[in-house]
Parts: C-alpha cells; structure tokens; sequence
C-alpha cells in the first residue's frame, strides 16, 4: 500500500477542524484523529528520519504549513489557515470541500 498524500491528510484536518465549535484542529487532536480518517499503511508508520519521534505520516501534518506556498495545497487554496502553535482553523471554502 503506498503512502498517504499531503492532501489526504490536510482533508482529514479539514474533517476534525469541521467537527469541532471552534473549527480549530490543533495539533493533538490531528495527531490523535487522523488515523480515524485515513488508513495509513506501514511505509507511512515507519519512523521518521529527521523527527525520531514521529511517525512519517505525522511529518505530513506539520507540512501543511511548511508547504503553504505551494499550489495545491489546503492553505495556499485556502483551505485551512494556520493557527501558530496550535493547529489549524477550517475556513469556509474548506467547510465546503468535499474531497481531497
């Protein structure tokens, strides 16, 4: 089975950030409920090289942000919007996607 995208992920953010009063995920909670979203293979279980910590999929939830310039993606399609230190917040074009 291969990996799980950036994209799957950030519409996994998108679908807890929806569930939530506030329509913030923070970073616990897409740690905790992405799994619940997605069927993540062994390749994205493996541990992270350059974070010993995590878990490769994990990697993926911090490069929404790291990757907000680039075209495609949940933030810079506005999506989601970054909330420093905390997560990310669904917007309204993101309420309404319903597909990654």
């Amino acid at each position: 089975m291969a990996r799980v995208t950036e994209n799957e992920v950030a519409f996994a953010v998108v679908q807890i950030a929806r569930g939530v009063t506030t329509g913030v995920a923070t970073f616990h909670m897409c740690k905790t409920q992405v799994p619940n979203h997605l069927s993540l293979s062994t390749a994205d279980r493996k541990q992270s090289v350059t974070r010993p910590n995590e878990e490769m999929w994990e990697q993926q939830i911090r490069n929404i942000k790291s990757h907000y310039k680039v075209p495609g993606n949940y933030i810079c399609e506005g999506y989601l919007e970054h909330v420093p230190r905390v997560g990310y917040r669904v917007t309204n074009a993101g309420r309404k996607r319903t597909h990654p």
